[in-house]
């Protein structure tokens, strides 16, 4: 027998809230009868629609319920309201009383969902009123949107049938004797409108509809007085049935003669969408729907008209779901009856809707609506001075020629089909076409929002919460600037600003990574302020179909061959619309793989048994289709847990619900039911709980959802609008202000700003200096945004090149002209017919003199600059200017020399920084002591001056490249785990996917991934949990595992960068991770903890296969060898079988007796049978053979190391990254040993900050990462 759920225990809402069946008042009846009798009488009266009967779960009786052993509570978690309805007892004379619910002598409380006004209800469900017809009218269906007090919507799907009013066979008589042939003409007498309204929590619009075709089915056909049981069969059936979870598994129900699918959200931030989206198209043209989206997105006061009631909401409903991930905030009443047309003169935004029969009512009334006729396609103003603007011309452009590259009537697609001799099948096939359908327009759709507001990430500032509106609007073009000062005043534009700044993964998000260009990822890396590189300005003149061939590349790359900050080449058809195939540059993405399940039929009559009969169908086919998965199906496995959860909680099976939530919580965390497994865990009795935590799985489950918070207070998510400070600032307030205007994030180059504008002064800046430097640099940006290279000058610079600085027209030694500064040279645009004379690039620059030169009685300052490849030297009178590019060129020459040295491109990012901002200091201050004050940032010549440019030999010729995982933030972040994954060629994955990609984690536990085939960034950083990680491994070609101080094994899904997955199995810190790789068994991973733990898990089932506990704590990583696991703990290393029993130990204490001492880190080379270790507050690495760890172990000695920190064996050679000196200095080094040898090859100066983690890529290369002081990731060469 099952156990009882306790009464306040809340289930997720099945599919039904409310059903009701609504009619006219009996008494009303009787005029209509008598005038139906008199012969010629053409019209008949209308009558009030009320409530006839409300049915509302739960359906078993408590008698039921008791003796099935199971206790039927509300499916829903909203509070009820009481609603009660008189019951009376059938009366034997016909057409003399209303049936009011369900025949019983007692009163009954039926409880009301909150949202479902039941005195609004008959106006919305006749909302044309109710008129008793002369003859039989077809069966009608339209739909409702219901809002509560606090904004929650339900939806309604209500069906308007007719009945024959005669004496014998009359709805209300109670007869048992009924008419099954309506009757035809005269004879027919009139006939009554009812209507059966389903009210549920979510939009379920075709499903409902076709559920309530198959009522009707029932009820034309049945006895009077068998109407409420098949309605409350009916109601029964729905309840019973849950909801879909999230994904890709849609639900059938048989409702007899129809199969009716209810289709699941995509996601868990994406609505139901269960309605034809090509509604809107096929009724307006598409430039129509683009200026219907403008007046949603300008949040306009909108009204829908039609004579179709059904299309109001539909079509209406369809352009909300245009908007997704934007939300319509304001009130939305998409059906009003003609009481309710008072409703339109409210003051704020609304869309609403209306019969057409009011338009000219509406259209007089009411000032500033936009009218929208849905049965003609046109829009119109109610007032002259209605403003509403155009949607962005390009996007406008791209999105029309896409709509009319879609397929819209499925009449064409059937001509190639044969004709379908079964009713389910010709449905199947049809809602398969619609899915289609739905989905490139979601794309299409989607793809309009982005190219709209892709670029307000560029505005934002993440850190403190501001967007900066005013420089956004400059950067839009004339024609779109009325479009966008009205959006970003809108409710709906403000959330999808928090959205942006909370880094919310939504669909927008996850649109704008996929399509976002090559250069637009480069840009997110550089330190540089945004300027227009060639290729840009070169589009500009070229036609849209000029494009270069994108590099396929699958291995890594030859990193010689990597230019320095050279845009890899790329698809030109993500990065700009391509107008001769914009039709199929989204629409021809595959819709994704989807699946259904059949829910059992649910036997009647509705008693306790029969439920419990129903739940029993439901697990036994639930745990069929689990047994069919294949072990990678982890999607559907989630689904199906998922649902089998929710059954055996609906059926008082606690502990079996728990262990289906445990199984869920592991496999796909974002479907997870945390709050509904709290409350049911709170609601268990001591013995209930005491038995579930017996099974240590749940106990930790039980632990985790107790541990969570209850109701926090939300942070205050409040987006700032960037302001020009009122107050003087000192330091931090400046750094703060700088960050949120966009100019510059790095903290210590703001420090040095800061010095630069306060030179002589106290150590404040005001608001007006402030106020000019802000003003002088956006001048200085608006002007380089402005400057049009011509092509014969174009063609002699490199794509990526950016135009940063032109002087004023100056005389040259090279003839008149003005001096442009890129990032790579120095060039002369000359004046007259515009010509290109290359100066030199910076790092052919030999020397930089400031002179001076007589011309009569003025002495005119002078640059000249000298260049390795040319005798000339160049000789410009830059005159007031030449103090300032002095200082220029020598800091891009100084930082250019240091990128070159280190390998590194974020210098020269850095000294283009610099130099724009002693740009703006001098523009600012306009002193004679300006020039001094920008000196200041002067960084880089000064570095060059005060330490020695040249980085050892062997050092320059092993270090390839340094990339920085930490550009863009305000500090360098240390860099804790390294993993690279090889790239391989799956037909079923985007192109991206199939590169190498090297993931990186950084403090508290944020992860960033790169293409390693061009060192971009592939995923912008997103975090799994908050703690630090420890270790990462690839498993499986598909999957990454990352172990965190938390104690959480997280998996994420190397194509959807998503982390859906959590293993919680461990007590204490993950510290390490190895992977078991077996052609004749499933692959296995072995992690490990710092308590000691070592847990064997299943990859497919994700299951824990073995678990074993090694003698000593402090476990801080294992190796697998020769089918045995070798486990450092900071006392020995311990070799232990597959099942924990120790084979070997090799004690510290017996090595080294001098000091107390501890393991640090260990590497196995099975060549040489050999182990290599490294000891705490030792500066020699220790290797012991495999065959005997009691003889004493050989050492090598590194030179000027402190500590060790990692070891990493690549072919023959141990690398140990470490922390060591250099002249006189803490440095991060890294030793390259070699195993035979056992002797010292290289010792490379790798980082200004320790070395914390070193991989292998391919054992072509080996990447080190530092910590915070520097933060960035070093590739080396391997010999």
């Amino acid at each position: 027998m099952a156990e009882a759920v306790p009464q306040h225990l809340a289930l997720p809402s099945g599919l039904l809230e409310l059903c009701a069946l609504l009619g006219p008042p009996r008494d009303s009846l009787r005029g209509p009868e008598q005038v139906a009798q008199k012969r010629g009488v053409r019209s008949l009266p209308s009558l009030d629609p009320e409530v006839l009967s409300i049915f509302v779960p739960p359906f078993v009786s408590k008698e039921d319920s008791q003796a099935a052993g199971i206790n039927c509570m509300a499916l829903s978690k909203v509070k009820r309201r009481s609603f009660r309805k008189k019951r009376e007892k059938p009366k034997a004379e016909a057409g003399k009383r209303l049936p009011e619910g369900p025949r019983g002598p007692d009163s009954e409380d039926v409880s009301i969902p909150n949202g479902v006004d039941l005195l609004a209800l008959p106006q919305l469900c006749f909302p044309g009123g109710m008129c008793v017809a002369s003859e039989p009218k077809e069966d009608c269906v339209h739909f409702l949107v219901l809002t509560d007090i606090c904004g929650n919507r339900t939806y309604g799907v209500v069906v308007q049938f007719y009945r024959p009013l005669h004496d014998e066979h009359c709805f209300y008589n109670g007869q048992a004797h009924w008419e099954t042939a309506w009757p035809t003409g005269a004879a027919a007498g009139c006939f009554v409108p009812f209507a059966v309204c389903v009210v549920s929590r979510l939009p379920y619009y075709n499903a409902l509809r076709d559920c309530l075709s198959c009522l009707l089915t029932h009820l034309k056909i049945c006895k009077d007085f068998e109407v409420d049981n098949h309605i409350k069969d009916f109601a029964a059936k729905l309840s019973l049935m849950p909801s879909p979870p999230p994904g890709p598994l849609h639900l059938v129900f048989n409702m007899k003669p129809l199969q009716v699918v209810f289709p699941s959200r995509a996601d868990p931030e994406s609505p139901v969408i269960d309605l034809d989206l090509h509604l809107p198209l096929l009724c307006f043209r598409p430039e129509k729907v683009l200026q219907i989206l403008t007046c949603l997105l300008t949040e306009q006061r909108l009204v829908f008209f039609s004579s179709n009631w059904a299309l109001l909401t539909l079509v209406t409903e369809c352009f909300l779901a245009y908007l997704h991930p934007l939300q319509w905030q304001h009130t939305f009443v998409p059906i009003l009856s003609g009481e309710m047309l008072d409703f339109i003169m409210a003051p704020t935004s609304f869309l609403m809707g209306c019969h057409l029969d009011h338009f000219e009512e509406v259209s007089k009334e009411a000032d500033g609506l936009i009218l929208i006729n849905i049965d003609n396609g046109s829009i119109t103003y109610s007032s002259e001075d209605t403003n509403v603007p155009d949607i962005p011309l390009l996007a406008a452009h791209t999105f029309i020629q896409r709509v009319q590259g879609l397929q819209l009537h499925h009449e064409l697609e059937l001509t190639r089909l044969g004709a379908s001799t079964n009713l389910n099948d010709g449905r199947a096939c049809r809602w398969a076409w619609q899915q289609r359908l739905n989905s490139q327009i979601q794309q299409l759709t989607l793809h309009l929002l982005v190219s709209i507001f892709r670029e307000v990430r560029n505005h934002l500032n993440y850190e403190h919460r501001v967007f900066n509106s005013e420089e956004f609007l400059k950067t839009r073009a004339a024609g779109d600037q009325q479009f966008y000062k009205q959006v970003l005043e809108t409710y709906m534009f403000h959330s999808f600003l928090k959205a942006r700044l909370n880094r919310r993964m939504d669909a927008f998000a996850q649109m704008d990574l996929n399509t976002q260009s090559e250069e637009d990822r480069i840009n997110g890396m550089l330190l540089s302020p945004r300027r227009p590189t060639i290729e840009k300005m070169a589009s500009w003149k070229l036609s849209p179909q000029h494009a270069a061939r994108r590099r396929m590349v699958v291995s890594m790359p030859n990193l010689q061959d990597i230019a320095l900050l050279e845009l890899p080449p790329r698809n030109s058809s993500l990065r700009k619309v391509d107008t001769t195939c914009c039709g199929s540059a989204v629409l021809n993405v595959a819709p994704k793989l989807t699946y259904t399940f059949k829910i059992p039929e649910i036997h009647f009559p509705l008693v306790g048994q029969c439920v419990q009969a129903y739940y029993n169908d439901c697990v036994s086919l639930l745990s069929k289709a689990m047994s069919c998965l294949g072990p990678d199906n982890s999607v559907l496995l989630a689904r199906y847990l998922y649902l089998r959860g929710l059954v055996q909680l609906m059926r008082g099976q606690l502990q079996d619900a728990l262990l289906d939530f445990q199984s869920l919580y592991k496999t796909d965390l974002r479907i997870f039911p945390a709050d509904l497994v709290k409350r049911m865990v709170e609601s268990m009795s001591g013995p209930e709980r005491a038995q579930a935590e017996q099974t240590p799985k749940l106990r930790r489950l039980i632990a985790e959802v107790l541990a969570q918070p209850g109701e926090a207070p939300k942070a205050d998510d409040h987006v700032k609008n960037f302001e020009l400070p009122r107050k003087h600032m000192e330091l931090d307030d400046f750094v703060q202000r700088v960050q949120e205007s966009g100019i510059v994030k790095d903290a210590s180059i703001i420090s040095r700003l800061f010095e630069a504008l306060t030179v002589g002064h106290q150590k404040l800046i005001d608001p007006e200096t402030f106020k000019d430097f802000y003003t002088c640099w956006k001048e200085t940006e608006a002007e380089a945004q402005e400057v049009s290279l011509p092509a014969s000058v174009l063609e002699h610079l490199d794509k990526n090149e950016c135009v940063y600085k032109l002087s004023r027209s100056v005389k040259t030694s090279c003839g008149v002209g003005k001096i442009a500064m890129t990032q790579k040279r120095l060039f002369l645009l000359t004046e007259g017919s515009p010509g290109y004379t290359e100066i030199s690039t910076f790092r052919n620059i030999e020397e930089v003199r400031r002179t001076t030169v007589t011309f009569l009685f003025l002495r005119i300052p002078t640059l000249k600059i000298k260049t390795v490849s040319k005798k000339e030297v160049f000789e410009a009178n830059l005159k007031s200017e030449c103090d300032l590019w002095h200082l220029m060129v020598k800091e891009m020459w100084a930082g250019k020399k240091l990128a070159d040295t280190h390998k590194d491109p974020q210098y020269i990012q850095q000294a283009l920084t610099h130099v724009l901002l002693m740009d703006a200091v001098v523009g600012t201050l306009q002193t004679p002591g300006a020039i001094y004050a920008a000196s200041k940032l002067s960084y880089f010549d000064k570095m060059k001056d005060e330490m020695p440019m040249a980085v050892p030999k062997t050092t320059a010729e092993t270090l390839k490249h340094k990339i920085n995982p930490s550009a863009g933030e305000t500090f360098p972040q240390a860099v804790d785990v390294l993993l690279y994954t090889p790239g391989h060629l799956d037909p079923a994955e985007k192109v991206g996917d199939v590169h190498p990609k090297l993931w990186c984690a950084l403090s508290e536990g944020k992860v960033i991934v790169f293409d390693a085939s061009s060192w971009t960034t592939h995923q912008h950083c997103f975090r799994v949990g908050t703690s630090k990680l420890n270790c990462m491994a690839m498993v499986e070609q598909n999957q990454v595992w990352v172990g965190s101080e938390d104690s959480v094994i997280y998996i994420i899904n190397i194509y959807s960068m998503s982390c859906n997955k959590q293993l919680t199995d461990h007590r204490a810190s993950v510290t390490g991770l190895v992977v078991r790789d077996s052609p004749a068994a499933p692959s296995q991973v072995y992690s490990c903890s710092m308590d000691g733990t070592v847990l064997a898990w299943n990859v497919s089932s994700l299951l824990v296969t073995s678990r074993f506990q090694v003698p000593s704590s402090g476990l801080s990583s294992i190796r697998l060898h020769g089918g045995r696991l070798w486990c450092c703990t900071g006392n020995s290393i311990l070799v232990v079988t597959m099942n924990g029993s120790v084979c070997q130990e090799l004690k510290i204490e017996e090595n080294f007796q001098e000091k107390s001492t501890s393991f640090l880190s260990f590497q196995l080379v099975p060549e040489q049978e050999q182990l290599w270790a490294a000891c705490e507050g030792y500066d020699d690495i220790y290797i012991w053979g495999l065959k005997d760890l009691a003889l004493p172990p050989q050492r090598v000695h590194l030179q000027d190391c402190s500590k060790v920190n990692c070891m990493l064996r690549v072919k023959r050679q141990i690398w140990v990254g470490v922390t060591g000196l250099s002249q006189g200095k803490s440095r991060g080094k890294i030793y390259v040993i070699d195993a035979e040898k056992k002797m010292v090859e290289k010792e490379l100066l790798a980082h200004s900050d320790t070395v914390k983690a070193l991989c292998s890529a391919e054992d072509r290369y080996v990447l080190s990462g530092s910590g915070r002081e520097e933060g960035k990731i070093a590739i080396w060469k391997v010999e």
